[in-house]
Formats: structure tokens, C-alpha cells, sequence
């Protein structure tokens, strides 16, 4: 049966063997959204936007997220020693819109600050995570890269969200109450 949908509204597909309607399941999921943030050995920086960040373990602090395979900033970030994670705020969906496209300088009039290693650690973000790389795998179409936390920050601010291929804030992804 596939992609055949239920009286219930369910879409059915015994295999993820369509990507398109596979990533539209997977995209039902509410994420964060982030910025990976790296600097190269010869002083570049290098940044894209990211959904695909998760923890991994408390003790040691440990974190993954994935890249595609065929990025052109896989180099870099395989190849250097730290790596940031710049969670987003609600008030940064300009942010994740210029790390999403390909840009020749995509920090220019991007507010940041220095971290491990020179990394660049984006200002108004709620929370950053400064990461030594620990190891990098395959994963299908995507590396996974998992990263050490040698330091982080948090604030109060609200995240920006991604759900069903559109960014939001928490309030706008809550369901709304019905009045009785």
C-alpha cells in the first residue's frame, strides 16, 4: 500500500521509498532551529542553517546534528577542531534565512562574537554550544557529526521553530484552545 491515504486521514507508504512524501512526514515534527557555525584553519568562516540538532548524552555532554554529504561546507567542518551551534531565537528568522542560502559572505551585518577556537558565536541567539569535534560518521546521504560541549549559554528567549516546511514561534506551533 502505498501512499495510499485511511478514512482517519492517514497517508500510508510501507517504505520510505518516496523522499519527498518521507520528508513531509518527518517535517510533521516540530525542530529548533540553529546555525552551525565553524572557523577553518586558514581564519574563514563558515556558517549554514540546521534543524537536525540533537543531544546525545549527559555525561560527557554530547551532541550530534547532520550535514549533507554533497555540501560544500563539508570540508570545513570535518576538518576543524570546534564547531558552535547557535540555537535561534523567534526574532532570527532573517538569521536562518541568510545561513540557508549559498553566499559568499553570509556574516556580513551579522552580529557575533569570538569563542573556542575563533568560533563565531551569533549574537540574540538562546542558546549556544561550543563543540570539540569528537567524531564524524556516515549516514546515508548526510554525515553525522557529533561534538563534544566544552562550554554553552542559555537565555529566556523564545526559539524559532520549523514545522511543516515554514518557520514559526513556540505560540504560533501551540494548538489553540477551544472555547467551550
Amino acid at each position: 500500500m502505498l501512499h495510499e491515504r485511511t478514512s482517519s486521514g492517514w497517508l500510508l507508504d510501507e517504505a520510505p521509498s518516496e523522499p519527498r512524501t518521507f520528508r513531509r512526514a518527518l517535517g510533521s515534527f516540530p525542530t529548533g532551529v540553529t546555525v552551525i557555525t565553524c572557523r577553518t584553519d586558514d581564519g574563514r568562516l563558515v556558517g549554514l542553517t540546521a534543524n537536525s540538532f540533537s543531544s546525545v548524552s549527559l555525561e560527557p555532554a554530547l551532541v550530534l546534528w547532520s550535514l549533507v554529504a554533497s555540501s560544500p561546507s563539508r570540508l570545513a567542518f570535518e576538518s576543524s577542531a570546534y564547531f558552535a551551534i547557535n540555537v535561534l531565537s523567534d526574532q532570527q528568522a532573517d538569521v536562518c534565512s541568510r545561513f540557508a542560502k549559498p553566499a559568499e559572505d553570509k556574516f556580513q551585518g551579522i552580529a557575533w562574537r569570538e569563542g573556542l577556537g575563533g568560533l563565531p558565536l551569533i549574537e540574540g541567539a538562546v542558546a549556544q554550544f561550543e563543540c570539540q569535534r569528537e567524531a564524524v560518521h556516515p549516514g546515508g546521504d548526510h554525515i553525522i557529526l557529533l561534538g563534544r560541549v566544552m562550554r554553552y549559554r542559555s537565555s529566556d528567549r523564545s526559539p524559532l521553530l520549523f514545522c511543516n516546511g515554514r518557520l514559526m514561534s513556540p505560540t504560533e506551533a501551540a494548538p489553540s484552545s477551544a472555547a467551550a
